[in-house]
């Protein structure tokens, strides 16, 4: 009976018995305690999943460890996160975090949080241009933005197709992201409904227009840390090989995949999955990043940025300007980062990058033309807009979608 008693104890620690009125009569029911729990949304944003939150809903940042990667399900030795809302690979261990900025250029505050898989690391080095796309709408539609009418407009012709504007203050950059997305309704709430076709995800819905403001420099303070186009990195087991290290929206680490001595490779037999089998070369890889990572003045132990992305010298087809493979969080990516394409999609605009030397050029193409980037799942496009040599923004189009909305335990 004690034991009993005992366990009775440990559960109501956990639960808590609340009365129910019903049809048939008074009842009760055990439901989690709410100090265990915090409102949250689950999103897509692009082709990244992950838990949106508004900031006032969690403890100082300092105790978060405590908090997220329980939620996430993580740490986990099987790397599954089973336990939790995370879906076991990079991009599907991600977290916004939300709140009304108080700056007189942005309409609301976003940290983004990578959720380390096994480890339950909290990594806050980098932004993700996929779960950026969820933000506007997201902080639109929960109320974070003030004076909603001054940042609807009319779009072409249509009189009935209103989009938004969001001015997103990304803390982990200390950048700047227009949001620019659909409306309808009165009052205008965000409208997921559209033709748009984005690759690595089904179906069409609305396009979501993100602008990424003077993002060269976004962690080192300059485009080319090294100031070199191409630099010779030195690997610890003595081989050396060439990279071109761009920070641009995020640093990234650009090798050519014929440099790594791979023989016959190409974006068909050389995939994520042929990487993701071959411990040698994922260890190899590592190398070079953190090599990057230490010449570009940055943590090489910190596993978000840089990325290190391998280009193919041949891009497979006429519709492609440079063909990537890219690795996050210690892997093979099956798509591309968003904020890795607007560095790729810079980096191919500056001379003597080895983006640039592998870029295609077609004849009828102008410096104004967008970057299309193929990656395992399909291509996107990278816009940027070039002022004397200056990147004023780099452009994309993303979609994203609520996909649940409650209380997330942990």
């Amino acid at each position: 009976m004690k034991r009993l008693t005992c366990a009775y104890q440990a559960l109501s620690r956990t639960f808590q018995v609340i009365p129910v009125a019903g049809v048939r009569g008074a009842k009760t029911i055990s439901t989690l305690k709410a100090s265990r729990s915090f409102p949250a949304l689950f999103v897509r944003g692009g082709t990244s999943n992950g838990l949106v939150i508004e900031r006032q809903h969690l403890p100082p940042q300092d105790e978060w460890h405590a908090v997220l990667p329980p939620a996430m399900g993580s740490p986990d030795t099987y790397g599954r996160q089973l336990n939790g809302m995370g879906g076991g690979i990079s991009s599907t261990s991600k977290i916004c975090v939300l709140e009304p900025s108080n700056r007189p250029d942005a309409d609301v505050d976003f940290t983004f949080v990578q959720v380390g898989i096994k480890d339950g690391v909290l990594d806050l080095a980098g932004n993700c241009g996929n779960m950026s796309s969820a933000v506007g709408p997201v902080a639109w539609d929960e109320g974070l933005v003030t004076d909603q009418a001054s940042k609807v407009q009319n779009v072409g012709e249509k009189t009935d197709y209103q989009e938004a504007l969001v001015r997103v203050f990304n803390t982990n950059t200390s950048k700047i992201i227009h949001s620019r997305f659909r409306v309808s309704g009165d009052p205008p709430v965000y409208c997921h409904e559209g033709d748009y076709e984005m690759d690595g995800v089904p179906g069409t819905q609305s396009r979501i227009t993100l602008s990424f403001l003077n993002p060269a420099g976004a962690k080192t303070g300059k485009a080319l840390p090294t100031g070199n186009a191409v630099d010779m990195l030195t690997l610890p087991d003595g081989s050396r090989i060439k990279a071109s290290l761009v920070d641009v929206s995020n640093p990234g680490v650009f090798v050519r995949v014929d440099d790594l001595g791979i023989k016959d490779a190409n974006p068909v037999t050389f995939n994520p999955q042929s990487i993701e089998s071959d411990p040698m070369l994922k260890a190899r890889l590592e190398s070079i990043r953190q090599a990057g990572a230490a010449m570009m003045g940055l943590d090489p132990k910190t596993e978000s940025v840089p990325k290190i992305v391998l280009l193919f010298s041949d891009s497979g087809s006429t519709d492609v300007d440079i063909r990537c493979l890219a690795l996050s969080m210690g892997q093979a990516h099956k798509a591309v980062p968003l904020t890795l394409a607007l560095c790729l999609g810079a980096a191919a605009n500056m001379p003597g990058t080895i983006p640039a030397q592998v870029r295609v050029t077609k004849a009828e193409s102008c410096e104004s033309d967008p970057v299309v980037i193929g990656h395992p799942s399909g291509t996107v496009e990278i816009g940027a807009t070039v002022e004397n040599g200056h990147i004023v923004s780099a452009d994309l189009l993303r979609t994203a979608r609520v996909l649940m909305k409650g209380q997330v335990y942990y």
